[in-house]
C-alpha cells in the first residue's frame, strides 16, 4: 500500500493540475491533502473517545443541546492531545459528500474557506497556537490561478476534494510515517519539476540520508536536531529515522509559503505540535534559536546567498571570534559560523556547501584557517557528485563539524563525486554509495582515488586551502601505448584490405565489367 499510495496521490496531483505550474498546484494539493488528513486524525480520535458511550462522532446531532455538551468536551480533549478540533460538519468527507457529482450543485468556496480558518481559530490561546497559525493562508481560494471566474475556481476545487475523498488513508491500519512518506514523496515529485526554485525548500532524500546518518553515527537517541534552514523540514525528518528516539525538533526558515510547508510536513509525519518548533524568520539576520544547544544539526542553506554583513555583526557572538565575516555577495559561511556557535560540545553538524568554501580566499580562507588551526572544529570534508540538487548543477560538498572530536590530529577528505547513478539529467547517490560514504567516514579509512586522512600539518602546508583533489589524488593515468601492437594490427588491416580489393577485381573480371581500382 505504501507505494501504492505514493503513486495514486501522485498521479492525483498531475491529473488535476491541469496548465497551473507545479510549485503553484503544490500549495493547493498538498494542502488539501494536509486537510483530509486533519480530518481523518480528528474523525477516529473522536470515534476513539466516544466509544465508551456507543456512538461516533458523526451520530452527533450539532443543533441539538445535549450534543453540543458532547462536542464540548471532545473539543477540550482533542485541542490537549491533537493540538486542533474539527466539528463533525467540517470534516473533509463530509464537505465532500455535499458536492455532486458533476461539482455544480454545491458552491463550497466560502464553506471551505472557513473551515479552514476555523481549525487555525481552535487554537487560538492554546498550547499549539504557533504550529497552526496562518497554516493554510497559501490556500488562496479566490487566486485567478484556480480559474477565471468563481464557478471555475469551485469547479476545480470540487474535482480536487472528491477526487481525494475517493483515496482511503486508513489511519488506524497504517504505521505512522506512512501517510506522511507519501507526503514527502509529492514534495520531491513537484521539487524535481520546478527548477531552480526547487532548491529553496527541498533537499532529495538521498543527500537527506547521508547528512542523518552522519551526525548519528554511534547515537540511538538524540535530545534535539536543528536545521537553521529547514525548508519542507525534510532533512529534520530524516534525523528522526535513524535513530529510536529524538526529543524535539527545531528549525527556522523565512519564506513564509515553505515555512507553512514545512509544518504541515511535520504534522503529517504524526509529529504532535508539541514535538516540533519551526520558526519563520531570517535565521542570519534574527536567529529565534540562539540561547539553545543542539546535539545534530543538519543544514542545506541556500548557495552562496547575500546577507547584509553588517559591520555590527563583529560584535555578534557567533561571529566576533573569527575576525571577519562572511562576504556580503556568499554568507556559506555565516551559515557555518551560525550552527557552530548553537552545537553541543557533544554534538555533530553536517553542512552542504558548495565546492567553493573549500579553496576561496580573503575572508573565507581567514574564517577557514580559524576553523581548523585554532579551534580545531572541522572532522570531515566529502565530495559530492555535481548535479544532484535540483535547480543547479555545481558540484558540493559537505562539511561535517565536532567541537569534541575523536580524532583531533587529522581531518578526513572524501571524493564521492564520482559515485552515483545518472538516471536522465539528474545524478543519483545509491544506497551502495551512501553506504561507502557513511562507512569510511565511521572507520576513518584511507583508500586509493577516494579518501585520505589528512594530518593538520599537511593542511596547514596547503595553507588551508581544503580542495578536495589537493589531498585525494583521483588521476586515472592513460594506458601506455604498445607502439609494437599497433603496428602488428596496422600490418593485419592492410592485409585484410589488400584481400578484399583482390576479391572485387576477381568479380568485376568475372562480370565482365571495369574494375575500380
Amino acid at each position: 500500500m505504501p507505494e501504492e499510495l505514493k503513486q495514486l496521490l501522485w498521479r492525483l496531483a498531475d491529473t488535476l493540475r491541469g496548465k497551473m505550474d507545479a510549485d503553484d498546484f503544490r500549495d493547493y494539493i498538498l494542502g488539501f491533502i494536509f486537510y483530509k488528513y486533519l480530518s481523518e486524525r480528528m474523525h477516529s480520535y473522536a470515534d476513539e473517545i466516544l466509544e465508551p458511550d456507543g456512538i461516533t462522532y458523526l451520530d452527533i446531532d450539532e443543533d441539538k443541546k445535549a450534543d453540543k455538551e458532547i462536542l464540548f468536551h471532545v473539543r477540550a480533549e482533542a485541542i490537549d492531545t491533537l493540538g486542533y478540533y474539527l466539528k463533525p460538519s467540517e470534516l473533509f468527507g463530509a464537505l465532500a459528500s455535499r458536492t455532486n457529482a458533476e461539482g455544480k450543485a454545491h458552491f463550497i468556496l466560502d464553506e471551505l474557506a472557513k473551515i479552514l480558518n476555523n481549525i487555525e481559530q481552535s487554537t487560538m490561546g492554546t498550547a499549539s497556537e504557533e504550529e497552526f497559525s496562518h497554516l493554510f493562508e497559501d490556500l488562496d481560494l479566490r487566486s485567478s490561478k484556480l480559474g477565471k471566474t468563481e464557478d471555475e475556481k469551485n469547479k476545480l476545487v470540487v474535482r480536487v476534494m472528491q477526487h481525494l475523498d475517493q483515496i482511503n488513508f486508513d489511519l488506524d491500519n497504517l504505521q505512522n510515517d506512512v501517510l506522511g512518506d507519501a507526503y514527502e514523496y509529492l514534495i520531491g515529485k513537484f521539487a524535481s519539476g520546478a527548477g531552480k526554485k526547487a532548491g529553496e525548500f527541498y533537499t532529495p532524500q538521498q543527500v537527506s540520508t547521508v547528512l542523518a546518518r552522519l551526525v548519528t553515527v554511534g547515537k540511538k537517541r538524540i535530545k534535539n536536531a536543528y536545521d537553521p534552514t529547514c525548508g519542507s523540514g525534510s532533512l529534520l525528518l530524516r534525523v528522526v529515522k535513524e535513530v529510536e528516539s529524538l526529543g524535539k525538533i527545531y528549525g527556522q526558515e523565512s519564506n513564509p509559503t515553505t515555512y507553512n510547508l514545512c509544518r504541515m510536513n511535520m504534522i503529517m509525519h504524526d509529529k504532535k505540535f508539541y514535538q516540533f518548533e519551526i520558526k519563520n524568520e531570517d535565521t542570519l539576520e534574527r536567529p529565534q534559536h540562539l540561547d539553545m544547544r543542539f546535539e545534530a544539526i543538519v543544514a542545506n542553506p541556500p548557495f552562496s546567498a547575500e546577507w547584509s554583513a553588517s559591520p555590527l555583526f563583529m560584535t555578534d557572538e557567533r561571529f566576533a571570534a573569527y575576525g571577519k565575516l562572511a562576504p556580503r555577495s556568499t554568507a556559506d559561511f555565516a551559515f557555518v559560523q551560525h550552527m557552530i556557535y548553537q552545537l553541543d560540545d557533544k554534538g555533530t553538524m553536517a553542512c552542504v556547501l558548495p565546492h567553493g568554501v573549500l579553496f576561496r580566499g580573503g575572508a573565507e580562507g581567514h574564517i577557514r584557517e580559524y576553523l581548523i588551526k585554532e579551534k580545531n572544529y572541522l572532522d570531515a570534508v566529502i565530495g559530492l557528485p555535481a548535479n544532484i540538487f535540483y535547480g543547479t548543477g555545481i558540484p558540493t560538498c559537505i562539511m561535517v563539524v565536532k567541537k569534541k572530536r575523536e580524532h583531533s590530529d587529522n581531518v578526513l577528505f572524501i571524493d564521492a563525486s564520482q559515485h552515483f547513478e545518472k538516471v536522465k539529467t539528474q545524478n543519483f547517490l545509491r544506497p551502495q554509495d551512501i553506504d561507502k560514504i557513511v562507512d569510511t567516514y565511521k572507520a576513518r579509512t584511507a583508500e586509493d582515488k577516494y579518501s585520505h586522512v589528512a594530518s593538520l600539518k599537511e593542511i596547514a602546508e596547503n595553507d588551508y586551502n581544503l580542495n578536495i583533489p589537493r589531498y585525494v589524488d583521483t588521476f586515472e593515468e592513460e594506458e601506455a601505448v604498445n607502439l609494437k601492437a599497433v603496428a602488428k594490427e596496422l600490418k593485419k588491416l592492410d592485409a585484410d584490405m589488400k584481400a578484399t580489393d583482390a576479391t572485387i577485381e576477381k568479380f568485376c573480371k568475372e562480370l565482365g565489367i571495369e574494375s575500380p581500382f
